[in-house]
């Protein structure tokens, strides 16, 4: 408990969630003033069309002032990506927005709307139904979100909801009728980490389930203590409405092996039985090479290998009885590494696009 006047504990807190850390019961969504990079992300899937959609703005803080990095794609092959000047995070709920033109922004998204103008061939209109928002105390990084100056913090703040607008690819228009929305932020002092993994399923069988994970090498330096480790959150929206959240290295642990076409997570709760298996592939062909922001240096490099619309499978148990289980066909899966980013890109000859596939 922090003692004083209101000012000071209002003070005191401010500059405790500028570290980017927070409190049981505080919105992990709200900006945290002070870190260098915010991300915001939003990811549709349309089973109707068999298509999926991400849109992302990461608000960055470079030495000549914010700057964004905007992004868009799709599942059909679709990229456009790009660094912007302007860039900012609501203090109060979750919002961000990014790239000014004029009277406008590039990227503007909410809980409830997602807006994108990179041209006349990149616009999106998306109206959003929050459905299902995150339920518990802590954030996605569940104790993590506590420790101050982590290198690396992720809240999945949206696990289902309805969006319905439209959207323009290339040559093509989209209209979007209720597909399914997910959303989340990751943040931190400079960019990302070293090396990390993420996924990401609607499009079961049963409309309401949800799988989402996120992990990677997390270090710190709390009160002059080194911290070091590698941890993946996971997270299930069951059928039923119950929220599963694995990743505390002692008590609900996660194993991940992770290469650049497969993700295997084995996860169990230790005190109450529940044990998780996800699978999940993709061609390495199929991958988006995306970028991610070196706020420091106001510029974006090569970061990630993501695939939209991936084969996820998952199995829920307790103490023995499968609870459920379920197929995507539209899963968002990624590895991330500088490294291993520049070198795909490399390969394909300087071109972020999925290749073509073998006639």
């Amino acid at each position: 408990m922090v003692n004083g006047s209101p000012a000071r504990r209002s003070t005191l807190l401010s500059r405790y969630r500028g570290t980017g850390a927070d409190l049981p019961w505080q919105d992990p969504g709200r900006a945290h003033p002070g870190v260098a990079m915010e991300g915001y992300f939003w990811r549709v899937t349309d089973v109707a069309s068999g298509r999926a959609l991400i849109a992302l703005v990461g608000v960055n803080q470079g030495p000549d002032g914010p700057w964004a990095t905007v992004g868009l794609a799709t599942s059909d092959g679709f990229l456009r990506t790009v660094a912007l000047p302007g860039a900012e995070a609501a203090p109060h709920g979750l919002g961000a927005r990014g790239g000014r033109s004029g009277n406008g922004w590039a990227i503007e998204g909410t809980g409830h709307r997602l807006t994108v103008d990179l041209g006349p061939d990149a616009r999106v209109d998306l109206l959003l139904e929050p459905h299902h928002p995150w339920p518990r105390p802590l954030g996605g990084s569940s104790v993590f979100h506590v420790v101050p100056r982590l290198n690396q913090y992720w809240h999945p703040w949206l696990l289902g909801g309805r969006a319905t607008g439209t959207v323009v690819v290339g040559k093509e228009a989209w209209t979007v009728d209720g597909a399914q929305v997910y959303g989340e932020k990751n943040w931190g002092p400079e960019g990302f980490p070293g090396s990390w993994w993420w996924g990401q399923a609607h499009g079961f069988a049963e409309p309401g389930a949800c799988v989402a994970f996120a992990g990677g090498q997390v270090h710190a330096t709390p009160l002059g203590m080194p911290l070091r480790t590698e941890v993946t959150a996971l997270v299930v929206r069951l059928p039923s409405g119950r929220v599963l959240r694995l990743g505390d290295p002692v008590v609900t642990p996660v194993d991940a092996r992770v290469a650049d076409d497969s993700w295997r997570l084995r996860g169990v709760d230790r005190l109450t039985g529940w044990r998780v298996e996800v699978d999940a592939t993709s061609p390495l062909r199929d991958a988006h090479v995306l970028p991610v922001p070196l706020p420091s240096q106001a510029r974006n490099t090569p970061g990630a290998l993501e695939h939209l619309a991936g084969t996820l499978e998952v199995r829920v148990a307790r103490r023995g009885r499968q609870v459920w289980g379920g197929t995507s066909y539209l899963a968002g899966l990624e590895h991330g590494g500088l490294a291993r980013a520049e070198a795909e890109l490399a390969r394909r000859g300087g071109v972020p696009e999925p290749l073509p596939r073998p006639s």
